[in-house]
């Protein structure tokens, strides 16, 4: 396959051939770790300690945020090999063809999100850099510069496609690791473990403020949610559930190094807020060169998992665009939210922003799918996916109007209550202080949903032919909607 690293991918939302399917559960974990183990990590990473926790107490949310939301992560990992497209289109099983476009608006705010961050931190490493090294103080000029530069090659990476991206996310793993262990010595002899944190919590108090860390940390895991099947696809459908399960759940575990990188040297900047100036500012001067490799390669490795997924579904969802066009539309404006984040609002809480809306709208959405996983047994039509890609109606998935009602009644009051439960610096619902200040909107919010999906559909059964042979629910379901 090495062949095809340098040609454009062809490919779009349809149906990978079956003898193209070539990866292996092993390729999806590089993607995984690899779209992960870089500078945007190290910044998320950073947030518990901003917001006030202690080393210990950072670490523990840490490790919880990232085993919750590796739990809820990998079943996403299961439906690119059997419709052999991505996890918007496969979702419209569930959501109806038409209304899986509630994925597509998921993956959008994901990568937005997600390469803004990716480009935003390289930008800043590698102008923090440039000044410990060459004394250049270039200011806001250079930054934009370097935000251009990174950018520009993320966008060539997408367009190139997933052989390209499978090759810059093996360089990322293992350079990447390689790097932040060497940080133990550019760092070590600083850092202290006894951290107290500063006791000025981001929500009043402890508690609150230690679940605030938790969900921010889960954002990175679930944030893959809606990618995993842009990836997933090129693997067999023969290999094991298994592996395809296991290799997500071990990438998030990975993950492990790049938040552990970023909560210890967090402790050590003066203004956690302000990570990468304050990094580059106490990092030794050997060390510099290596910070803007894992910047440079980290920002490339996070903002193509995040923007080829994306610009692959708008092509179907637009059909004038195609995959390479709706990728440089998405970009534009991915930068146009990083410029505009970085020099007119607070980037940082921007982010948090948009972690909570990540976390609190994939998160239904994904438990959605999973129990209609479990109701199908795994059966899916990959050609009847594909109807509204194509301009047709009708197929199993059509429902009523291309729309699944039952599950859109349960990802909608899902994600409201969730919203309206959210305690957070920069969104905080009517109903934030219900226990005590404590963010329960993630456990409402999936609750919700896994309740009221299977509710809906014992009480209002879908048609039979969106079940196969096998399963027993098909008995109980219905002749096609109108």
């Amino acid at each position: 396959m090495s062949d095809k690293v340098t040609e454009v991918e062809q490919h779009g939302i349809a149906p990978i051939p079956v003898a193209e399917q070539t990866s292996r559960p092993r390729d999806l974990f590089r993607l995984a770790f690899g779209g992960a183990n870089t500078f945007a990590t190290i910044i998320l990473g950073t947030l518990p300690i901003a917001y006030g926790l202690s080393f210990w107490a950072a670490l523990a949310a840490t490790v919880v945020g990232v085993v919750l939301g590796a739990l809820v992560l990998s079943p996403m990992a299961l439906f690119g090999p059997i419709t052999r497209t991505n996890n918007a289109v496969s979702s419209g099983a569930h959501f109806g063809v038409v209304g899986r476009c509630v994925g597509s608006f998921l993956s959008l705010l994901t990568a937005i999100t997600f390469f803004a961050i990716s480009v935003w931190v390289s930008g800043d490493a590698v102008a923090g850099a440039a000044q410990r090294l060459f004394g250049i103080d270039g200011g806001p000029v250079l930054r934009a510069v370097a935000y251009g530069v990174i950018a520009i090659a993320v966008l060539v990476v997408c367009i190139y496609g997933y052989r390209f991206m499978l090759l810059v996310n093996r360089v990322a793993v293992t350079l990447g690791t390689l790097i932040m262990l060497v940080g133990i010595f550019a760092y070590g002899g600083s850092f202290d473990p006894s951290f107290t944190g500063s006791g000025n919590f981001a929500l009043g108090t402890f508690w609150p403020t230690w679940i605030l860390a938790v969900l921010t940390v889960m954002a990175n895991p679930i944030s893959f949610g809606a990618f995993l099947g842009d990836w997933s696809r090129y693997i067999p459908a023969t290999h094991s559930r298994r592996s395809l399960l296991a290799a997500p759940f071990l990438a998030q575990l990975a993950t492990l190094l790049p938040f552990g990188f970023g909560i210890a040297t967090a402790t050590l900047v003066a203004d956690p807020a302000d990570y990468v100036t304050g990094l580059t500012a106490i990092s030794p001067l050997w060390y510099a060169i290596p910070l803007i490799v894992v910047a440079l390669i980290g920002g490339l490795s996070t903002g193509t998992t995040a923007l080829y997924g994306t610009g692959l579904d708008f092509s179907s969802i637009f059909p004038r665009l195609s995959r390479v066009r709706a990728t440089l539309l998405i970009g534009t404006l991915s930068v146009l939210f990083i410029f505009v984040g970085n020099f007119v609002l607070d980037m940082v809480s921007s982010i948090n922003a948009f972690a909570t809306l990540i976390v609190l709208c994939t998160s239904p959405w994904m438990v959605i799918m999973m129990i209609g996983y479990v109701q199908r047994r795994g059966y899916y039509d990959p050609a009847d996916l594909q109807v509204f890609n194509e301009g047709r109606t009708g197929g199993r998935y059509w429902f009523h109007r291309g729309v699944n009602w039952r599950a859109m009644a349960a990802w909608i009051p899902a994600t409201a209550l969730g919203l309206l439960c959210a305690n957070t610096p920069m969104i905080t619902g009517p109903l934030a202080g219900i226990a005590g200040g404590v963010d329960i909107s993630l456990v409402v919010t999936l609750c919700t949903a896994a309740v009221a999906y299977p509710v809906l559909v014992k009480v209002f059964p879908e048609p039979r032919e969106v079940f196969g042979p096998s399963s027993a629910i098909a008995a109980e379901a219905v002749p096609a909607e109108a």
